[in-house]
């Protein structure tokens, strides 16, 4: 549980700093951050609203992929990014020189890829949001699950852009970056973090 608690906070810190390098963020939160703008309601009530609605398909369809995890994720990450971009944004202000940006984009992905191997490695249920992959691989078998998630992440980047949010660079970098670097995190720390079971193995 305090891997898993500690993995949203990291994530939601990740999150945010990909938000003050402002070259775009993963589809999901782009989504989410740009319908935030678009309708002035606070970005953490609109993906709460957006969760809910992801976690009704999970509740009918997936409940397998329900646990602590999945609360923690769909309540209380959005606010842990607003906190922590309020304190970061506050002290640094906007970025102007792209290099410095680029280099915060980094920063963002190798924190953010920490929190998601905590959260993922504590297996305490997945977030609204990914179960919809998995639930529909379970659905449709023939179709693998990476053409459903690049497909779900797409469709999040499209209404994103429509809606005037950033996709770019930090768009690109999350799609194809977080897979390895959440890999590393899982080999050389995460595991470690974790209990062991009485066979040796983590739990």
């Amino acid at each position: 549980m305090l891997v898993m608690i500690l993995g949203v906070a990291v994530t939601g810190l990740g999150i945010a700093i990909f938000r003050q390098a402002a070259l775009g963020t993963d589809p999901f939160s782009g989504m989410n951050l740009a319908l935030a703008d678009v309708t002035g309601i606070a970005y953490p009530v609109l993906q709460i609203g957006v969760n809910l609605i992801f976690f009704l398909i999970q509740i009918s369809l997936g409940r397998r992929y329900i646990g602590p995890g999945t609360i923690a994720n769909a309540f209380f990450l959005a606010y842990f990014v607003d906190f922590f971009y309020g304190v970061i944004h506050g002290l640094l202000g906007d970025f102007q020189s792209l290099p410095v940006k680029v280099i915060t984009l980094l920063a963002g992905l190798c924190i953010c890829s920490l929190g998601l191997s905590m959260y993922q490695q504590s297996a305490l249920g997945v977030a609204p949001y990914d179960a919809l992959s998995l639930i529909l691989k379970d659905r449709i078998p023939k179709v693998p699950y990476f053409v459903w998630r690049v497909s779900n992440d797409g469709f999040c980047a499209l209404i994103c852009f429509l809606a005037g949010g950033v996709v770019g660079l930090g768009t690109l970098v999350t799609a194809f970056g977080f897979g390895p670097v959440i890999q590393f995190f899982d080999r050389t720390l995460t595991r470690r973090m974790l209990p062991k079971r009485t066979d040796g193995r983590e739990k």
